[in-house]
């Protein structure tokens, strides 16, 4: 059976390599917080020491990191994966950064004798656990194929999108436009609200008309619940908008809306919202 290495057990990962796992892969953890591998070694996994170990043993290592300084710490780090990688093994980096993280990090590992492949997903908590995230690559074709049955135990669709760089803008662009409908759905909720309209009344608006979603309809009921357990940390939203509205200035697109939506994320971050899922914008909206 076909061995992997994954690094990064939070939310995402911990939900991804567990469906590695269980499909019955041989496959090696590493995390930061040691005891995140517990779970995964209870269910079979091996426990690695340091990635560099990971990368070493693994013909195929995937990593999924909170954000572009965890993603460059694991790879070029004491003990990191550009230590361990070589004679034609493969890394796969599943984190959300920006494009020039990502070549930073591919042109490291391609020098150190590696092979390297981007592939971000969309997705949150419970596609990651379902493993019907949409994973979005890029880089070595070799790779891209060779991981491909791993991919389909995590995704429900798998592109592959050329060259590095391309995968990270994707993402950028995906998590851009979901940021900007959460905004505008928290205000709208919130002005719904203080005007006398019942929360369940507008999600009903909603759900029957053009606006139709399930983030919305997801999302809105537990709002309505006062529920706001991270399924995708506020914080990790907020950095993503940053990173778009970064690209945007790259490329000279202008950004109004993403920027604002940006602004309000960073005002949720500093009350104290980061931790919580990034539906918890909607308490930074109400009065």
């Amino acid at each position: 059976m076909q061995k992997f290495g994954f690094i990064g057990l939070g939310i995402m990962g911990s939900a991804m390599a567990k469906n590695l796992v269980r499909a019955g892969f041989d496959v090696m953890v590493w995390n930061r917080s040691p005891r995140k591998c517990d779970e995964l070694v209870a269910l079979g996994a091996q426990r690695a020491a340091t990635p560099r170990e990971v990368a070493e043993a693994c013909p195929i290592t995937f990593a999924m990191l909170a954000d572009p300084a965890a993603a460059e710490e694991v790879c070029f780090g004491k003990n990191g994966v550009l230590e361990g990688i070589g004679d034609g093994r493969g890394y796969v980096d599943m984190s959300t950064v920006d494009p020039a993280t990502s070549q930073r990090i591919g042109v490291a590992v391609v020098a150190k004798g590696g092979r390297f492949l981007e592939a971000p997903v969309s997705g949150s908590r419970k596609p990651a656990e379902d493993g019907t995230l949409i994973i979005l690559a890029a880089g070595d074709r070799t790779l891209y194929d060779e991981a491909m049955p791993g991919f389909e135990r995590m995704g429900k669709k798998v592109l592959h999108l050329g060259d590095v760089g391309k995968g990270a803008e994707m993402k950028l662009v995906v998590n851009m436009m979901m940021g900007g409908m959460m905004a505008i759905f928290c205000e709208g909720l919130a002005l719904g609200g203080e005007a006398g309209l019942a929360h369940d009344d507008i999600l009903d608006v909603v759900a029957a008309g053009a606006m139709a979603n399930p983030m919305f309809a997801l999302k809105g009921k537990l709002m309505g619940e006062g529920n706001f357990a991270p399924a995708f940390p506020l914080k990790h939203m907020q950095k993503d908008l940053r990173l778009a509205v970064a690209l945007g200035d790259r490329v000279g697109q202008p950004l109004f809306t993403a920027a604002t939506a940006n602004e309000l994320f960073k005002r949720a971050r500093a009350a104290g919202l980061g931790d919580e899922d990034f539906s918890a914008l909607f308490k930074a909206t109400t009065p």
